[in-house]
């Protein structure tokens, strides 16, 4: 009887030694498993030029997180006077790229496979700016005289005034290719030169008079523009491959980036002096003054846009397209696939339902003190 009962003491010792190596060697019950983290969509946007306020929509995009909000993560390539944005994005260089609009329809009747799906851009920034003592008001006025452009596709709306001032811009002017400054309108060394109305034209108030010691005054100018004229064409669109597009995935993905691209131009009408120091902070070549002209005037080629941000306005296009083509800067006219608003509307829409004013309708535009050297 006392063996029996020492075996039962020895397995009910075992039994409670299992247990022990059971718990022991058993994961906890309240560990939760790991997650892994979720993978962002990689994207590459080509700009048409360096750093600078013409692009500070996309660059608020990536300060403030609305890419990453989106689940992208999107790389922003500098251009370059070498970089043809939209052959970048043909060759597969880049998933969306800016460019004007005529530069961009040459490149598709040439046969890039692009389509334009979103028109930022609202209105044409192209000025031609001559010196008050040269008498040069109008287009007519350039006959006979040096005027300067800068070729690489920028000077379409200049050759298309003097086409249709009724000219030949081959034998009534002669066209100066300038750097991209306004070097030879300070020199004399051109008639007029052309200039953007965020950009160059800034340089020149931002440079001193010698005759005064003080800056170059607006009245020191006379100014052509070609919204007046009427052979402005729309300028900064968002560009994309047509293959690329063919995936419905492509499609949300794309959505994504126009909504956070948008909310970022958004950001930047609504927090001016904030933008500024993004563009800032991006390394721009220009100084501070410079980059807070160009953001004001940026802005007022962006807003108001009565559509929606980024959706195309068809008269504005239709302009676009008689202009290029009935002044000979393209052969024909585009097929109805060279644009489509249901990426940008989408993005416009979902934006406006989160209570964003997507239209500008009330912008005001800012008044900007002239930097010397543009500091």
């Amino acid at each position: 009887m006392k063996s029996k009962t020492v075996v039962l003491r020895l397995v009910a010792l075992l039994a409670v030694a299992m247990l022990v190596i059971t718990a022991c060697g058993a994961p906890a019950a309240t560990t939760a498993p790991t997650e892994a983290p979720v993978e962002k969509t990689k994207i590459t946007l080509q700009l048409q030029w360096f750093v600078q306020s013409q692009f500070a929509g996309y660059y608020a995009a990536v300060a403030k997180g609305f890419y990453e909000d989106e689940g992208l993560e999107v790389t922003i390539k500098e251009g370059a006077v070498d970089i043809v944005p939209q052959q970048v994005l043909a060759s597969a260089q880049a998933d969306f790229a800016l460019a004007w609009v005529p530069k961009a329809l040459g490149s598709r009747e040439e046969g890039a496979k692009i389509v334009n799906i979103a028109q930022v851009f609202q209105r044409s920034g192209t000025l031609e700016v001559s010196w008050k003592d040269s008498g040069i008001t109008k287009v007519e006025d350039w006959e006979g005289k040096k005027v300067g452009t800068w070729g690489f596709g920028n000077e379409k709306e200049v050759l298309a005034a003097i086409v249709k001032a009724g000219m030949d811009p081959t034998t009534d002017v002669t066209l100066v290719n300038q750097p991209f400054d306004m070097s030879l309108l300070l020199n004399r060394e051109v008639d007029t030169a052309e200039a953007m109305t965020y950009n160059e034209y800034a340089q020149v108030l931002e440079t001193i008079n010698p005759a005064t010691g003080a800056l170059y005054q607006p009245e020191d100018l006379n100014v052509i523009n070609f919204n007046d004229v009427g052979t402005a064409m729309l300028q900064d669109a968002v560009w994309a491959r047509e293959d690329w597009l063919a995936e419905a995935n492509n499609q949300e993905t794309a959505v994504k980036f126009l909504r956070a691209s948008f909310k970022g131009w958004i950001y930047c009408r609504d927090n001016f002096d904030e933008c500024v120091q993004i563009v800032l902070d991006a390394g721009p070549q220009l100084g501070k003054g410079h980059m807070t002209w160009q953001l004001n005037e940026i802005n007022k080629l962006v807003w108001p846009s009565p559509t929606g941000i980024g959706v195309m306005d068809k008269a504005l296009w239709d302009q676009t397209v008689q202009v290029a083509t009935t002044q000979q800067v393209l052969k024909g006219v585009p097929d109805a696939g060279a644009y489509r608003t249901d990426l940008a509307q989408k993005a416009v829409d979902e934006l406006k339902a989160a209570g964003l004013d997507v239209t500008g309708a009330n912008f005001t535009a800012k008044t900007v003190e002239i930097t010397e050297g543009g500091k």
